[in-house]
């Protein structure tokens, strides 16, 4: 898989939201919220299939998910689902809104460096540094 630079948007999904209420720990939630949308053209480039686990990595930190091929076109943008995972990317660094950017975060995905982890497990690594 080639590397793929892109600007990444966090947004809510009401199927997420759905996932949510029937528990942030169970499999539906993870699937829902453990995804980065890519356009179609930017994947068949680097070669990332519909369904495959890829890191994503931003100046932040990183976090491995999910890669789903968006059918409508937006090359150079991917989006993630707001949650713990896309979280990992947001820098703490505030501008003069004093709200940091979840908006255009800068990224580059790669082969994953290791499985999608469950909410308890990413939020495991977050408490232990």
């Amino acid at each position: 898989m080639a590397e793929l630079s892109v600007l990444v948007v966090t947004f809510r999904d009401i199927f997420q939201s759905e996932a949510q209420e029937a528990g942030r720990y169970g499999e539906e939630y993870r699937k829902a919220s453990a995804l980065i949308l890519l356009d179609r053209g930017d994947a068949d480039r680097a070669g990332i299939k519909d369904g495959s686990a890829v890191t994503v990595a931003s100046d932040a930190g990183s976090v491995v998910v999910n890669a789903g091929v968006d059918q409508e076109p937006h090359p150079g943008v991917a989006f993630m689902p707001n949650s713990p995972w896309s979280n990992q990317l947001v820098s703490g660094r505030v501008g003069p809104s004093k709200i940091p950017e979840f908006k255009r975060i800068e990224a580059r995905l790669s082969s994953a460096s290791g499985p999608v982890l469950k909410i308890e497990e990413l939020l495991l690594g977050i408490v232990q540094g």
